[in-house]
């Protein structure tokens, strides 16, 4: 039975991809500060659900031994959090990095997943934003995740596999939801507002959805290492403006959802081609943006997102805001 360590395994992605793997017979270790609460994750006795810090090293070498792939998901995401308290999200995203890569090589783990970010790249003219395009990061959240994956690669070798993946934004429902990301955001406001308003609006953003996220990686635990070993891949659905993504909302949610559109002076778009990643191992999203506006309707109509507009829970600057997490 593979022994899959998860950092910050109890977050947005985290609280898909871990029933996931449990569901496939692995053994799973989730590292994460539990800020949203442990109730994200399920009850099984093949979890080892772990209230603790990736800067705490000695941690890190109690529980790495024995482990065979790490997926690295922990991290202050979002530039708004981020920028809340630079020095903390340095001290997460960017020096407890080289450590934990470190002793995980140590420890004998044979594989590192490193979630990084299609923010790297920065804003491009270029309509294929593909992974030999030079980056040029725009913030410090961006930057840190950039210096990551040169880290990383420092580390490879043939007995460590290192694999980094630059998502797109993730969209749909997980148990730790959040509602600060452009998808969620417009179908939150659809639903409980009826109304959406789009800033702007001609500026693209790609998306996945969190079931394609989730499955991308779990099948890196499986595929062959010589297939996955030093590569790193974008991975995102078609890029969509943000009008049509609110148009997408408005076709799932109902007519009754007016779109208000207001000028913006902020009209970055940000585009990424995921050919690569299809051409090396026929990774192909199978879910669209509807889908995840349908998924999260539902989990609306069920009672399962209580006090979506106001609850801070759901929103990663406010929760930090709160918290004084140091």
């Amino acid at each position: 039975m593979k022994h899959i360590f998860i950092t910050g395994g109890a977050g947005y992605v985290g609280s898909v991809l871990v029933p996931k793997l449990l569901k496939k017979g692995y053994k799973v270790t989730v590292l994460d500060l539990m800020i949203y609460g442990a109730d994200v994750l399920p009850q099984h006795p093949n979890l080892n659900s772990v209230k603790g810090d990736i800067r705490d090293q000695e941690l890190l070498k109690k529980l790495l031994p024995g482990v065979d792939t790490v997926i690295h998901l922990a991290c202050i995401s979002n530039d708004p959090s981020f920028e809340l308290n630079p020095g903390l999200g340095k001290s997460i995203n960017l020096d407890a990095f080289d450590p934990l890569v470190r002793i995980s090589k140590e420890s004998g783990v044979h594989r590192f997943i490193y979630a990084s970010s299609s923010s790297v790249y920065g804003i491009k003219e270029e309509p294929n934003v593909h992974e030999d395009v030079a980056l040029e990061p725009l913030t410090d959240y961006s930057k840190f995740k950039m210096m990551c994956e040169v880290i990383l690669d420092k580390y490879r070798s043939n007995d460590f596999i290192t694999c980094t993946i630059r998502p797109a934004t993730v969209c749909g429902y997980g148990k730790r939801l959040r509602l600060d990301l452009s998808v969620n955001i417009l179908t939150n406001l659809a639903i409980n507002k009826g109304e959406i308003t789009v800033f702007g609006g001609s500026q693209k953003r790609p998306n996945i959805h969190i079931e394609d996220m989730t499955d991308l990686y779990g099948s890196l635990i499986e595929l062959p290492a010589e297939k996955i070993n030093g590569k790193i891949w974008n991975a995102g659905y078609e890029n969509f403006t943000i009008s049509q993504i609110a148009q997408m909302v408005k076709n799932v949610v109902g007519d009754q959802v007016t779109i208000v559109t207001t000028p913006s002076n902020d009209l970055r778009s940000y585009h990424i081609s995921s050919e690569k990643i299809k051409k090396d191992i026929g990774f192909e999203p199978k879910h669209s943006i509807e889908d995840a506006v349908r998924d999260l309707k539902e989990a609306f109509e069920k009672g399962l997102v209580p006090d979506s507009l106001s609850a801070d829970k759901y929103f990663n600057v406010k929760l930090m805001q709160n918290i004084h997490l140091h």
